[in-house]
């Protein structure tokens, strides 16, 4: 299997919708996209996400009925489902700092300054963040927004908001997952339409879980492509100033 370059695999990735069902895949290389996958940018670097690989063939079925037995779910060889884990945020922090400090330990030219400017800001001003409560966060968001008036201030500062900064975290990895697999040849899709409670039910994930998208992996038939690609017009997406 030949690999491909970024932009031979971001030109060759498309959704497939039927995969080919004499086609097996290896469940190692799509291991080693997860592995890529998570090398994704993300906020804060608290990779705020798990990421499930689905080769047990009951599960494999139950998760297909469970999205709606569409052609991309009842085709597909694997699955791979990406979760939104908000609810690690303090395990994250902890992780961090355990980094920073086994860094400085290594390395004592680091400035100490830096690495308290580091832990403090894991320490003190994320928690402020992830652990406010919804009416609380309102509060921050008002008395935040009234200091921009006169200043330049980080405005999502609501639960909801760091909702919102999880969910785009954990869809930066999943790009890179997509990416990678069509880097080895591999096919995936991308579902929305699931039912997200059953599909926990299954991974026995808790209720502060979230399911970002369930992915569909495999190999592309003719008929799997849904027709050429359609983009709206460079021109109209695209600004520049």
């Amino acid at each position: 299997m030949s690999e491909k370059k970024v932009s031979e695999a971001i030109e060759y990735r498309r959704s497939v919708r039927v995969f080919d069902d004499e086609k097996d895949i290896d469940p190692n290389i799509i291991k080693k996209c997860i592995e890529q996958a998570i090398l994704a940018p993300n906020s804060s670097n608290l990779q705020l996400w798990e990421f499930y690989h689905i080769t047990d063939a009951d599960l494999i079925k139950r998760i297909a009925r469970a999205c709606f037995s569409q052609p991309a779910a009842k085709t597909a060889k694997q699955f791979v489902i990406p979760v939104v884990r908000k609810d690690l945020w303090k395990k994250r922090i902890a992780s961090n700092v355990a980094f920073i400090e086994s860094e400085h330990k290594k390395s004592k030219s680091k400035d100490p300054k830096k690495i308290k400017a580091a832990t403090s800001y894991y320490q003190k001003i994320l928690p402020k963040i992830y652990g406010m409560g919804n009416l609380m966060g309102w509060i921050n968001s008002f008395i935040t927004n009234i200091k921009g008036l006169k200043k330049v201030v980080y405005r999502q500062v609501k639960k909801s908001d760091m909702r919102v900064v999880a969910h785009k975290s954990t869809a930066l990895a999943a790009q890179n997952f997509l990416v990678s697999m069509s880097g080895y040849g591999y096919d995936t899709c991308s579902m929305e339409g699931f039912d997200s409670q059953r599909v926990k039910i299954i991974l026995g994930l808790p209720k502060t879980a979230e399911i970002s998208m369930i992915i569909g992996c495999g190999i592309r038939t003719p008929k799997g492509i849904y027709g050429p690609r359609f983009r709206v017009p460079f021109d109209e997406v695209y600004f520049k100033k």
